[in-house]
């Protein structure tokens, strides 16, 4: 009986050794994921994206030879899907300790992060550390300067661009040297190619909100008031006016000399509609350069967006995203987070992933490399995307609009557009999305107590 009653108390303590070296290791978690998280001595920072494609797999490579390059900081790449399904993801975990190190999101949800509260403004860093961003593109950076400060670090950004077939301008009798430059240009291409081949359509326009704002702005127009939302909250359009309505007048009037190519909302149609030759000129991200250029059976040719005639050139505005540090992390993970951040913008890096993407390349310095001087050798169309960029005017047209409610804004003007393409009535599709647009901004003022 003695002796039965002393294994029982052997078992016990052996069971409650193992509880408690079971508390500690749960207890050096819990401290490990207040002081930073750790993976294999490095400080371990979540950093969430939606690059899919090519895309990710440069992102991968770039990640990884960070990775490889110091011993300190361990990144952890994670693709959450569309700019739309992973913004929707973040702000349904920020604040808490779900939410990753670091999250990529489209330049449209740049509001609506600041407006969530769950963000580390990266300005505290800028000034902590004297970083200097003008060594950045100053077209890209414009964007991304809210009230004086920086929110998040720019990463992709992209512009469109107007990519046409010079095998169909020299049919046409065109020089292909010389694309148009004014939506009366583009017109007349347009009915040249058409006479030249008659199932060729001479332009395809996108019903797409982001390219409604890109034509206004090369014409100088502003989406919103109170400068694009910039110098105070927007509180109605700023497009209800000539520069607005031309660009749907400029897609009738296509429409009526049956030179318009109708593919709606759809790019990956618009896309193989160019490829297989029903179209001979359309609009698209200059971030599609290359899959465009590789895919096509003829050579293509890349241009500058157009604009009315009467109207001066202004440029474009940026497109793409940027990255956020949330707002809680520990000191530790956050300045990790802070020196992958850097390392992105070095010129090394960045001249990989314009080379691998299409994207512009955030640090100017990039298209110095012998890399990118040798991609341009093969490939001089991608060289037009950045000087496009590069010839934009500053101002508070090409910074773009700047409001929460902006991916409701575009739905509006896809429809409008869309109600034109189908043969509606300019002046009545023009003034309803300009009507249903003011409703939205103010339903968003609302929400917000403004």
């Amino acid at each position: 009986m003695k002796k039965l009653l002393i294994l029982i108390l052997a078992s016990f303590t052996l069971v409650l050794a193992a509880c408690n070296a079971s508390e500690d290791k749960e207890d050096e978690g819990k401290a490990e994921a207040k002081e930073g998280g750790k993976s294999g001595g490095k400080t371990e920072v979540t950093f969430w994206h939606a690059m899919g494609g090519q895309a990710q797999v440069a992102l991968d490579e770039i990640v990884e030879k960070y990775n490889k390059s110091q011993d300190e900081v361990q990144v952890k790449a994670e693709f959450q899907g569309t700019y739309e399904e992973t913004l929707s993801k973040y702000h349904s975990v920020g604040g808490t300790d779900d939410a990753p190190t670091i999250v990529q999101v489209n330049e449209i949800g740049t509001m609506s992060m600041i407006n969530s509260g769950n963000v580390e403004p990266i300005q505290k860093f800028i000034d902590e550390e004297g970083y200097d961003m003008s060594n950045l593109e100053e077209n890209i950076t414009n964007y991304y300067k809210v009230d004086g400060k920086f929110y998040s670090m720019p990463f992709n950004s992209s512009t469109p661009v107007m990519f046409y077939n010079k095998d169909a301008f020299k049919e046409a009798g065109l020089n292909p040297e010389e694309p148009p430059e004014t939506f009366e240009e583009v017109e007349e291409a347009g009915k040249a190619i058409k006479e030249a081949n008659p199932k060729m359509k001479g332009f395809a326009l996108q019903a797409y909100g982001w390219l409604f704002e890109e034509l206004l702005a090369n014409q100088g127009g502003l989406l919103l008031n109170n400068d694009n939302g910039r110098s105070d909250t927007a509180t109605e359009v700023a497009f209800d006016n000539e520069k607005g309505k031309s660009i749907f007048k400029w897609v009738k009037r296509m429409m009526d000399d049956d030179t318009f190519a109708n593919y709606g909302i759809n790019s990956d149609n618009m896309v193989t509609g160019f490829l297989s030759g029903e179209v001979a000129m359309f609009m698209q991200s200059s971030a599609t350069a290359r899959d465009v250029i590789d895919n096509a059976p003829f050579e293509v040719g890349v241009a500058f967006i157009p604009y009315p005639e009467k109207e001066e050139r202004q440029g474009v505005v940026i497109g793409g995203a940027s990255l956020w540090m949330s707002k809680g992390k520990p000191e530790e993970e956050q300045q990790a987070a802070w020196e992958f951040l850097k390392y992105l913008q070095k010129p090394e890096v960045q001249a990989e992933w314009h080379v691998g993407t299409g994207y512009f390349a955030i640090n100017p310095k990039a298209y110095e490399e012998q890399v990118v001087k040798d991609a341009y050798e093969k490939m001089p169309q991608l060289q037009v995307t950045v000087e496009q960029l590069q010839a934009t005017k500053p101002s508070v047209a090409t910074q773009g609009g700047l409001m929460d409610m902006i991916p409701e804004e575009r739905k509006i003007i896809e429809t409008a557009l869309e109600t034109v393409y189908n043969g509606g009535d300019v002046d009545e599709a023009f003034s309803t999305a300009v009507e249903q647009v003011n409703d939205a901004i103010e339903q968003a003022n609302a929400a917000r107590g403004e």
